[in-house]
């Protein structure tokens, strides 16, 4: 049997739950700058599968990567980190 790759693994904030089944997440990154040498932060917006629909706006999750489920998402829930008060 083949083995299978690692897959990736992402924390972000949940940023919009108004879809069935699907919320959208922003995963935030840092990055040095070239020239300036200074820290900048990048966000890009993921959509994500959430089978049970337990996330709610302003929930942190862990989000691990799968196969096309539709035409833009390609990742699942697996838990919430911490919930939104």
């Amino acid at each position: 049997m083949t083995e299978r790759k690692t897959r990736k693994t992402l924390v972000g904030n949940v940023v919009s739950n108004k879809m069935e089944k699907t919320i959208t997440v922003s995963i935030e990154r840092q990055l040095l700058h070239k020239r300036y040498k200074k820290y900048i932060k990048k966000r890009s917006k993921i959509w994500v599968h959430d089978e049970e629909e337990k996330c709610n706006v302003g929930d942190r999750v862990k989000v691990i990567s799968t196969r096309p489920l539709s035409k833009l998402k390609r990742w699942r829930v697996i838990e919430i980190v911490k919930k939104a008060q």
